[in-house]
């Protein structure tokens, strides 16, 4: 596979149109999480319950684990620009019609299609232009590259969409915010797509099955290469617990220790601005000394699990205190940058097929924001907050194990030459000690 890279200036050894393209990331991205932390909330007041509220996330996620599968595989037939402008399109309709006919209507059965049509745009946009950076990024810096990406990404939807909100909250209204959301993203889109250019996408021929090969590439692979299955089920787990938090825990705090709707996004932008500052530092580390693998199975999923439960108890034993609730926010947006060489490591794993391979990993991302919310909805009336919290913190403890078969065949070779070079060794002990013995 081929990747057109035209004469083009450079800023730390990745390409200017890559460093741009983390730009349009993170404005595009803010867009589309100027709601992301107040709309349950906000659904509940208007009259949803907690299990309708979750199911509409729900079916926003099923319908975003389609895009951001297919962001993947479609890139590479069709190139990331023509996959930018789909998801920009979708995420534009889905907005304007959730907006006037599903909230201004308070119309439940409206919402649930047109959040959902929502939910194609940032997958199909952002993620190929991840697919892209992974083409265009030299390898020894892969890691930083798509760190960068994830410190944009998050940087839109977590900290510009929690700090932004919380201050335009009472001059604007909800409403009023979900219109602004229209003008960050079509500006980051407009950037997005004129700095990406040049093009991943293989020689293919206009015969039906070759593009249903193609399509199905990312499922394929999974049986070809098991660990990028595991890599896949590994990018649910990241996911999956932090973005749960939102759907409830926002009212478990409200009516538990009396934290405020904004308090709550003014803890969850200052978590997400730790994780973007760490997500520049934590890559590096894992590209020069740990190793991505390690940095993935200690600091990411055995700290995420560990820190999930430090934040359900630190009311518990500090209190209102927001200042503590805010400390534990921070450690935990630094252990979360332990997930990012993930997307590296999957894509190392299948070198000639990295649009399939992170054609997975998108799909557990998308996945995540579908499972969250399901199990809030099952479980929340069941075993209450606290119960759901343990149910992710397990599932990080198990990320963490299932990371121990995520070598590369690098790590596994060393490790072969390890075995070998002891099995040598003894062999010559034990042969030199014979041979002493038969000299009289």
């Amino acid at each position: 596979m081929k990747t057109l890279v035209g004469q083009e200036r450079t800023l730390g050894g990745l390409p200017m149109g890559v460093v741009w393209g983390f730009v349009a990331t993170l404005i595009f991205m803010a867009g589309d999480g100027l709601e992301h932390a107040w709309l349950s909330p906000y659904l509940i007041e208007k009259g949803l319950t907690v299990q309708q509220s979750a199911t509409l996330f729900a079916v926003y996620g099923a319908i975003l684990a389609i895009a951001s599968y297919f962001s993947g595989v479609l890139t590479e037939m069709w190139g990331p620009r023509k996959v930018m402008v789909i998801g920009l399109v979708t995420w534009l309709i889905g907005q304007v019609l959730f907006i006037e006919y599903g909230l201004k209507l308070n119309n439940y059965a409206i919402m649930l299609p047109t959040y959902g049509i929502r939910g194609l745009g940032y997958p199909l946009f952002c993620y190929s232009f991840l697919v892209w950076v992974t083409y265009r990024s030299p390898e020894r810096i892969l890691a930083t590259a798509i760190g960068l990406f994830w410190a944009a990404w998050s940087g839109g939807l977590y900290v510009v969409g929690s700090y932004f909100p919380a201050y335009m909250l009472p001059k604007i209204g909800y409403i009023g915010l979900l219109w602004s959301a229209v003008a960050w993203v079509l500006v980051g889109g407009i950037v997005g797509l004129i700095v990406v250019k040049g093009d991943v996408k293989k020689e293919q021929k206009g015969d039906p099955k070759e593009k249903l090969k193609s399509l199905m590439s990312g499922f394929t692979i999974c049986v070809e290469q098991p660990k990028v299955a595991i890599g896949g089920v590994v990018r649910i787990i990241n996911s999956t617990g932090i973005g749960s938090l939102p759907i409830f825990f926002p009212m478990y705090l409200k009516s538990n220790y009396g934290f405020t709707t904004e308090q709550f996004l003014q803890m969850w932008g200052t978590m997400w601005f730790a994780n973007i500052i760490f997500n520049l530092i934590i890559p590096y580390i894992s590209d020069k000394w740990l190793g991505w693998r390690k940095t993935i199975q200690w600091l990411g999923s055995f700290g995420m699990g560990v820190m999930l439960l430090v934040l359900l108890y630190t009311p518990e034993v500090f209190g209102s205190s927001f200042l503590a609730l805010n400390i534990a926010g921070i450690f935990m947006g630094i252990v979360l940058c332990g997930f990012v060489p993930l997307s590296a490591l999957v894509a190392s794993l299948a070198p000639e097929k990295k649009g399939s391979a992170m054609a997975i990993v998108s799909f557990g991302a998308g996945m995540s924001y579908f499972i969250a919310p399901a199990i809030v909805g099952l479980f929340i009336g069941l075993i209450g907050a606290k119960g759901v919290i343990w149910i992710f913190a397990g599932t990080y403890f198990l990320g963490a194990y299932l990371m121990k078969f995520m070598k590369l065949p690098s790590e596994e070779n060393n490790k072969k030459e390890i075995v070998l070079e002891k099995h040598a060794g003894k062999f010559f002990r034990n042969a030199t000690n014979q041979i002493k013995g038969d000299v009289p």
